[in-house]
């Protein structure tokens, strides 16, 4: 039998390698103690940056902002931004539309 946790953990790496073959880039940061802090992507295209972070299966954060945007980690603009677990982020991201911003 499968837990649900498994189930999760199935889902959100299939999310994540549905989003590198659209061309996501993964960073791995990691905090001082040498521990790694979160999992971040990165797709930027058209007009847009979308951008991913994970750092639990319950705390993911993802976010569309406009390609000229300065600080992709911390944007002062968006047009898309969810937060929440990170399988329901995941969904949504790869849900948006590639040709326009949200």
């Amino acid at each position: 039998m499968t837990s649900s946790i498994d189930q999760v953990t199935t889902t959100t790496t299939t999310q994540l390698r549905e989003l590198i073959a659209r061309g996501f880039q993964f960073l791995h940061p990691r905090d001082a103690r040498g521990e790694l802090a979160a999992v971040v992507g990165v797709r930027a295209h058209d007009a847009v940056i979308d951008v991913v972070r994970l750092h639990t299966p319950d705390d993911a954060l993802a976010m569309r902002m406009p390609a000229d945007e300065v600080n992709v980690l911390a944007p002062s603009r968006f047009s898309w931004r969810r937060h929440g677990p990170a399988t329901s982020v995941l969904e949504e991201l790869l849900d948006l539309p590639d040709d326009r911003i949200a």
